[in-house]
This record gives C-alpha cells, sequence and structure tokens, in this order.
C-alpha cells in the first residue's frame, strides 16, 4: 500500500506576544493530530517547520509542502488565527485542502477555523472543513474520507491510459474526448493498435508462456475441450499478457482498455487472461500492483476504476449489467473479462483465489477461443459507482450494495441462465431494481468491497462533477 502523502500547517495568532505565549499549546494540538493520522496506516505526515503566525512564515510553509510534494494539504486551527495567513499558504501548498478545527474551548478555534475557511472560499478555493477532537475515531475516519478522495484526485495527475483500438460495436458510452480527460483529471491518453499485442506476443519465448501455463493449471481448474481452449491457446493469452505488459513498461501507462471485440476475438483469442491478471494483485511472476484494465475500450469505465484504485487500494471489479433475478432480487454482474481472480476469495493469495477459479472454454461469441476466466464473486458489503457524461459533463452515479454467497447449486442454475463460462457476481442493490434502471447511465459497472460512498462524494466535490447516489 503506497501511503498517502498528507502536509500539516498549524496557524498561530499574527500578534507576537500571543503566538509566543500559545506555540507550545499549538505545538501540542499539532502533535495530537498527526499521532492520529500516522495511526491510521494510510498517511505518511509531513508538517510545516513553524508554526505560522506571520505571511513570510505562510510562504515558506506552503513552499516546504510543495517541495516535498503532498498529495492533499490539512489547514490546523486551535486558536483563533488571523485568516490571511491561510490564503497566503494556499499559494504554495498543494490542495485539495482541508480545515482542521480543534476542540479548544478556552481558546476561539472555531472562530479561527471559520474565518479561514470563509477567506478562502471567497478566493475560490473550497475547503473541506473537519471539526473535533484527533482521539475521536469517528472525527479521524470523516478526515480520512477526505484525503482518499484528495489523494486519488492527486495521483490521477499525469497519469497516461493506453487505449488498445478504437470504439467497441458502436458503444457511446466506452468512448471518451481525451482533451476533456486532460483538462479535467490531468489523464493524458495514448492511442495503441491492437496489432501490436499480437506482434509482441508472438515473440514471447515458449519457455515463459509454458511455465505460466503450469502455474494455472496446478493453482486453477482448466476445462480443455480440444477445440475452443487447448493448451495452445492459453499460452497464446498467456503471450498477449506479456506482451500488454511489455508495452505498459515501454509506453509508461498508468492503466489501460483493450477493445477485443471484435478483432481478437474473432481472429487470434480472447484478452480475458490478460484483463484479469492486470487487475489482480499477482501472476505467475509473483505478488504485484494492481493495473486497471478494462474490457471494450470503456474509457470511463477504466477512470472509475482508476479512482476506485486509488481511493481503495485495491482491484477493481469491471462488469455488465448483465441480468435481473426478479425472484432472488439479485443483480448479476457478468462479463467475459476483467473480473480479476481476487473476487473469488478477496484473498492477496493466489492460491485461495484460484482454487475457486475455472479456466472455461469461451463460447461461439468468441470464434478464436481461449479461456474465460470464470468464477462467483465472494461474499461482501461493495460500492459500485461509474462515471459518465450527460449532454458533455461527467456525473457520478455511486450504488451501494452487498455481493452476495449463493450454494453451489443455486450459482450452477443461475449462471446457466445467463453465461455458464463468465464469471458471475450476484448483487443485492441498496435500491430497487426499478430506480436503478431509471438513472444508472450505461452497461457497465464497477466496484470494490467496502464502503467508499463518501469518498467518491468527496472526490466529486473536489472535481466539481455533480454525483447521485441510488440507495433507499
Amino acid at each position: 500500500m503506497k501511503k498517502r502523502k498528507v502536509g500539516v500547517i498549524t496557524f498561530s495568532d499574527g500578534r507576537d506576544f500571543v503566538h509566543n505565549d500559545l506555540i507550545e499549546m499549538n505545538k501540542g494540538f499539532q502533535y495530537r493530530l498527526v499521532k492520529a493520522l500516522e495511526a491510521t496506516g494510510e498517511v505518511e505526515v509531513v508538517t510545516a517547520s513553524d508554526i505560522v503566525w506571520k505571511p513570510s512564515l505562510a510562504k515558506k510553509a506552503g513552499k516546504e509542502l510543495m517541495k516535498a510534494e503532498v498529495e492533499a494539504t490539512i489547514f490546523n486551527y486551535a486558536i483563533w488565527c488571523w485568516p490571511h495567513l491561510s490564503v497566503i499558504a494556499s499559494l504554495y501548498a498543494p490542495g485539495p485542502f482541508l480545515t482542521y478545527g480543534q476542540i479548544n474551548p478556552s481558546y476561539p478555534g472555531m472562530v479561527g477555523q471559520l474565518a479561514a475557511a470563509g477567506a478562502l472560499e471567497q478566493v475560490g478555493i473550497m475547503p473541506e472543513r473537519v471539526w473535533g477532537n484527533p482521539e475521536d475515531s469517528d472525527v479521524i475516519e470523516r478526515v480520512m474520507h477526505f484525503l482518499r478522495a484528495a489523494s486519488a484526485a492527486a495521483r490521477l495527475k499525469g497519469e497516461r491510459y493506453g487505449m488498445f483500438g478504437g470504439r467497441p460495436m458502436g458503444m457511446y458510452t466506452a468512448t471518451a474526448n481525451g482533451d476533456q480527460w486532460m483538462k479535467e483529471f490531468g489523464v493524458d491518453v495514448e492511442q495503441i493498435d491492437q496489432y501490436e499485442l499480437v506482434v509482441r506476443a508472438e515473440k514471447v519465448p515458449k519457455d515463459v508462456t509454458k511455465k505460466a501455463r503450469e502455474w494455472l493449471e496446478r493453482l486453477a481448474t482448466v476445462k480443455y475441450d480440444g477445440k475452443q481452449l487447448t493448451p495452445e491457446k492459453l499460452e497464446k493469452q498467456i503471450a498477449l499478457y506479456e506482451a500488454a505488459l511489455s508495452i505498459i513498461e515501454e509506453y509508461e501507462l498508468d492503466f489501460v482498455g483493450f477493445k477485443g471485440q471484435p478483432e481478437m476475438t474473432n481472429n487470434y483469442a480472447t484478452m480475458d487472461i490478460v484483463e484479469a491478471f492486470l487487475n489482480d494483485p499477482y501472476d505467475w511472476h509473483g505478488p504485484k500492483d494492481t493495473i486497471v484494465a478494462a474490457t471494450e475500450t470503456d474509457m470511463d469505465g477504466a477512470l472509475t476504476m482508476e479512482i476506485f484504485k486509488h481511493i481503495a487500494q485495491a482491484p477493481v471489479l469491471f462488469a455488465d449489467v448483465r441480468h435481473y433475478f426478479e425472484e432472488e432480487n439479485l443483480l448479476d454482474l457478468c462479463n467475459s473479462g476483467t473480473h480479476a481472480t481476487f473476487f473469488a476469495g478477496k484473498s492477496m493469495n493466489p492460491e485461495v483465489n484460484l482454487k475457486k477459479v475455472e479456466l472455461y472454454p469461451e463460447d461461439f461469441y468468441f470464434p478464436a477461443g481461449g479461456a474465460a476466466v470464470k468464477h462467483f464473486a465472494a461474499p461482501g458489503r461493495v460500492t459500485l459507482a461509474r462515471l459518465a457524461r450527460q449532454n458533455g459533463e461527467y456525473i457520478m452515479t455511486i450504488v451501494p450494495g452487498e455481493f452476495i454467497k449463493l450454494s453451489e447449486d443455486e450459482e450452477r442454475k443461475l449462471s446457466e441462465k445467463v453465461q455458464i463460462e463468465w464469471p458471475h457476481a450476484y448483487v443485492k442493490l441498496d435500491t430497487d431494481m426499478e430506480t436503478f434502471l431509471r438513472y444508472y447511465p450505461c452497461n457497465h459497472t464497477h466496484g470494490v468491497y467496502g464502503d467508499f460512498v463518501e469518498e467518491l462524494v468527496q472526490f466529486c466535490d473536489i472535481k466539481g462533477i455533480d454525483y447521485q447516489i441510488l440507495a433507499e
């Protein structure tokens, strides 16, 4: 887990005699905040070298945090502080900003926080506000909601998305404007022909693909049928994965999308192995960082997944909104590719997950053949979401729910009705299907285990994006 680098600046009274009298008190309040943040295990804190009480120190503090490349800045208040100092510091310190008010009834810290927050808003900076004791877990969790969202927004800047192929099968919702991405999120788009994957795959040494195939055969169930799925076709998919890794490294890509259909699926091999194991925290080489990979070159889907990745620091699901089983009140999330095997067992250990995975022969939709990575998602609370555009403006739809684990017999019966070869996640939404179908913006959805609704809301607030939460 990459810790979120957060800056803290503590402000003071602009009168030297007041500042000097209260400096140790201010340092004590700062220490308590830093200690609570570091105790989360998620945060690396960088504090300004001075308690800020005059303009030169406000500039210095902001520049120190800029030099440290923090991903967000907390302005800390425990006494009355002159508001212009916060505004000056904001000119240099990296945003987004959170104003934090400590409980100190003998001194007007709340006045200082409100005055500073109001001043920042007047000059167009909209900080988040949190008030309370840092030892209060609910208070620190509110701070962490913001920091997870803020660091996600910061980490997107300068990232590169690799788009392998163009618009798939006429899907407007799978394409986006690269200029808009750069303007709103700071993300660059690199377009790459899928043929580059084929050229490189053909050069992958056979001993590499054989070793990977044997690893998969040892840990998962491989259902060879002698036609759609053979050892040779599985190794071809493995070679595509190795080719994708080499391109990602060479082009310095952070997340990717593969068109797949129909060129690859008709003529070479499906991309399921590639997509699943890029999204996983491991492969046959060992543990690794996840690399978000969207199927059908779904750009806004990939971007939603990348936001989830930075917020939750966990593997992210990509799925079709495939079918609603009315009697069971379950929505079936099912897609041929991009279901990371992580979701089979919710473990960072491939042996735990892959024993629940079947590499199934692809069906008639994909005549080139290959393996589908079939499994059923492990149970747990989830947050689903999707970035989409309405009349050119982004809006995020957030849908909390729960993945449900069924009996093996129930899983088999339901999957046979839909697509037995593909992975499934059965989810019970926190909203009714009429509301979901009325307001959900497209055919793809994305999500992670856990409750990250507030983090997504904070992200949208930071980026100036509208959002809607579908929950009763």
